[in-house]
């Protein structure tokens, strides 16, 4: 993976004239939970941060762009964290991009290259893959932060509506990937979370304190998950399409498979074949209401070298956002629900899970890239598993956040 963010960072170097632009954010965030130790610490706490009170540097992003004189661009987004967590910065995305001119047919076609999130999240579009609606992120947007990175490429073959006359844009988009055989590990021993926090490139995730792990079933899994490495040397695909409709709206809606060869396990690092659908609307409503939604079904699977399922879970989660914002204002609420269901026979590994969240955020704009915002998650949700760490099966976890976010 380094080598390929090395060319990158050497393409952008080049002699060709080009435009540079540099943009950032800087979060700084003042929380208070209410529940138990997070997921990422290795707890089973569903939110970012422990219980108790938390001064943190909550994100401090950095993205470098420059755009050369052809259709080629390239992009590199670093990361960094001071939370009480793992602190650090690094890497969390780098890729060149191809942007072609528009055929007289209004045919466009666009290119990509390198370590890229998959073309899913509808929150996550502000600098450094930050949401400008809330502090926290959606269920669905949270485990594509943690779990999902991936090297590759990506091809998109746009229809622009405006060469017929027609507000109706549509697009095509099938990526190859690798580095991300791991992915759903996470999502099956601590579930859905809401949180706000992107793996860097280099990062391992802690798993929690199961039993399986000591003696049991899994014992061979190492305590750290690395989300984006690769094991088996085959490529994952994702397609998707989007229709846009001018000054309205767009949905989505895509396919995801690692294709992933679930008999390979190197150094305690398991395969897990992932796949699932998605599904996603943003929409402009009366009262200068802007709504979000998306939805994924899908399901992972973990085998024993012998081919003999471990981990055999299907999994959903969707969520419903209304933002409004009018003068230095922006309020923003978010309803959603997530479950997990766990299929194999596997002792002492239970996934099963069902739960619902709720957000409710305020963001007032002291200056013209200087906000303060306010937010409060709820959540409740059942999940076996913690009984056997000695924490109830059924938990309701609340948080309340504070934090001044400078966009530059």
């Amino acid at each position: 993976m380094r080598k390929w963010i090395w060319i990158l960072l050497i393409c952008s170097n080049t002699t060709l004239a080009a435009e540079h632009s540099v943009s950032a954010i800087i979060d700084t965030r003042l929380s208070h939970t209410q529940g138990i130790d997070s997921y990422a610490n290795g707890g089973l706490g569903k939110f970012r941060f422990d219980e108790g009170n938390q001064l943190s540097l909550a994100q401090a992003g950095l993205t470098y762009k420059v755009d050369w004189e052809n259709p080629l661009s390239a992009q590199v987004t670093a990361n960094g964290y001071i939370d009480g967590t793992r602190d650090g910065i690094g890497l969390t995305e780098a890729f060149i991009k191809y942007r072609g001119l528009p055929l007289d047919n209004g045919l466009r076609l666009h290119a990509k290259l390198g370590l890229m999130y998959p073309s899913i999240s509808l929150e996550n579009i502000a600098t450094a893959w930050s949401s400008p609606y809330t502090l926290s992120y959606s269920a669905i947007n949270s485990w594509l932060g943690e779990e999902f990175r991936h090297l590759g490429a990506e091809l998109t073959l746009e229809r622009l509506g405006k060469f017929h006359s027609s507000k109706h844009d549509f697009s095509v988009s099938a990526a190859i990937f690798q580095n991300n055989d791991t992915v759903g590990a996470m999502l099956a021993w601590h579930g859905w979370t809401i949180s706000s926090r992107q793996t860097l490139s280099h990062e391992t995730l802690p798993l929690s304190n199961m039993p399986s792990l000591d003696g049991g079933s899994l014992d061979e899994q190492a305590r750290d998950s690395d989300p984006f490495i690769e094991l088996d040397n085959r490529f994952g695909y994702h397609v998707h399409a989007k229709w846009k409709i001018k000054g309205k709206g767009e949905f989505s809606f895509g396919y995801y498979d690692n294709n992933a060869d679930t008999t390979i396990v190197k150094n305690g690092q398991y395969t897990w074949l992932t796949q699932f659908y998605h599904a996603g609307m943003r929409f402009r409503l009366p009262y200068k209401i802007e709504l979000i939604s998306q939805f994924m079904n899908g399901d992972t699977l973990m085998q024993s070298p012998q081919a003999i399922d471990v981990v055999n879970n299907e999994y959903q989660s969707a969520f419903l956002l209304l933002s409004r914002r009018w003068d230095k204002h922006r309020l923003t609420m978010r309803v959603e629900h997530f479950d997990v269901t766990d299929n194999d026979l596997t002792p002492d590994d239970d996934n099963n899970e069902k739960g619902q969240a709720l957000t409710a955020s305020y963001q007032y704009r002291l200056l013209k890239n200087w906000f303060i915002q306010a937010e409060y998650n709820y959540l409740d949700s059942t999940r076996p598993a913690r009984i056997e760490q000695n924490l109830p099966s059924t938990l309701t976890e609340q948080q309340y956040q504070l934090a001044t976010r400078w966009y530059f």
